[in-house]
């Protein structure tokens, strides 16, 4: 591999990073994530061996979201203020650790401690994603970040047929014991493969957090980024809640093997992810965000057909998870790309906020979709997904109408030293001097 952290060339410009660096980022972006997703498929099997219902069963599921949303929110920010490439590897040693732990559990009290630390180091997910942003060199950061999230989308989407597999040759502890050795695997090739990722900031922890809030109220961009990710996740809970339900109802009868097979058909929005960052990378951020929203109202329509039942509903159906999996993917690299753009010095801090408004909209959809379900049917539950949609529409309509600052901002630090030179000897010589959010908003 090459040395992405050689700092820079001799024109002053960041290498591009290796094909292999980028993989094995994406790699562990995907592998990270999957571990709170295994448990889904295996949570009747889960429960018969353990002897309790299957609702207590379902709670192992609930555990590892649980300890997923703390960690973005308290975790997640020390990407800016840690050694990055460490602090990963520590992550991942740790889920190895828990990933054991769940697979040792004798019963459901320890499974659900082990499983909510799972969730809470798999967050080392969302710490990968700005890490190889800081990597890339700006001509490519986009097409970077879009390749490590297309690793992220498809470790969602094959963990539980990766479990499924498992499970049926073994049990459900084998899962958990093969997720713990590619953790361990990934930990030790990341420590071997990169050099140290310094911090971009030395920040205490407590002013840290505080600074996401900062950040979330002086950022019109990032408050419109945030409602959009809730929109988008939320979108792509509504589907997967939903369409388990549809699956194994008359109309379809499929079992739960042939239920996690269709989340096959959502690997295609991988290659959203990619092309998503590649036309960032050439300006057309915001042209992505339009068209990706279209095709998330527009699924919609497509998926409400599903419905019908038969060889022209599955059809339906499967085109209809393409589209939005291709309309999620492709507005979360336009967020991303914007966002580390516009603060580069704070990418994990921005991610916290991105992701934990992601996840908000997520628990919210999937607890209105359980809950209309048996009320109003598929069509209804398309009819929320819509309407969802349509709420992202008028965000971005009022972000177009009213655009907001894009440009990158200045570091906070390097305001400092700015101060102290214009207090210094340009104060004396009487030259002008500007200080970064300056010239940041010129």
């Amino acid at each position: 591999m090459n040395d992405p952290q050689s700092g820079a060339d001799d024109g002053g410009v960041r290498p591009s990073l290796s094909r292999a660096t980028v993989l094995l980022l994406a790699v562990t972006c995907g592998a990270a994530v999957a571990n709170i997703y295994y448990a889904q498929p295996l949570l009747p099997v889960i429960s018969r061996a353990l002897g309790v219902s299957e609702g207590a069963g379902g709670l192992v599921v609930t555990a590892s979201q649980i300890g997923y949303a703390v960690s973005l929110a308290l975790l997640v920010p020390l990407g800016d203020v840690r050694e990055r490439r460490r602090l990963v590897s520590v992550l991942l040693g740790l889920s190895a650790v828990a990933l054991l732990g769940a697979a040792a559990s004798p019963s459901l009290g320890p499974l659900y401690a082990a499983v909510g630390l799972v969730g809470v180091t798999s967050a080392v997910a969302q710490i990968v994603v700005p890490m190889a942003a800081s990597l890339a060199a700006d001509h490519e950061r986009g097409s970077v970040v879009g390749t490590v999230m297309s690793g992220l989308l498809v470790g969602i989407m094959l963990a539980r047929t990766a479990a499924g597999v498992l499970a049926q040759f073994g049990n459900w502890r084998l899962v958990f014991v093969f997720a713990a050795f590619v953790m361990v695997v990934l930990a030790v090739t990341l420590r071997l493969a990169l050099r140290p990722v310094p911090p971009s900031e030395t920040t205490p922890y407590p002013q840290l957090l505080r600074s996401v809030l900062t950040l979330v109220r002086t950022e019109s961009l990032l408050r419109r980024r945030m409602g959009l990710a809730a929109v988008g996740m939320g979108g792509f809970t509504i589907l997967w809640t939903a369409s388990s339900f549809l699956l194994a109802g008359p109309r379809y009868g499929y079992g739960p093997a042939g239920i996690g097979l269709f989340g096959l058909a959502g690997v295609v929005g991988a290659a959203a992810a990619v092309v998503a960052g590649r036309f960032a990378d050439r300006g057309h951020g915001r042209q992505v965000a339009t068209w990706g929203l279209v095709l998330l109202t527009g699924s919609w329509g497509v998926l409400a057909l599903a419905g019908t039942g038969g060889p022209g509903g599955l059809v339906a159906l499967i085109a209809g998870i393409m589209a939005l999996n291709l309309a999620q993917q492709a507005l979360l690299i336009s967020h991303q790309s914007a966002l580390y753009r516009r603060v580069p010095h704070a990418r994990s801090r921005v991610t916290t906020a991105l992701m934990v408004s992601a996840f908000a909209g997520s628990t919210v959809s999937s607890a209105l979709a359980s809950a209309l379900y048996p009320r109003v049917g598929w069509a209804g539950v398309c009819a929320l997904g819509a309407a969802i949609a349509l709420i992202g529409v008028g965000i971005w309509v009022l972000e177009l109408r009213r655009p907001s600052p894009f440009e990158p901002l200045a570091d906070p630090s390097a305001a400092v030293d700015a101060r102290a030179v214009c207090d210094g000897p340009a104060a004396t010589t009487g030259r002008a001097c500007a200080h970064p959010q300056e010239t940041a908003h010129a």
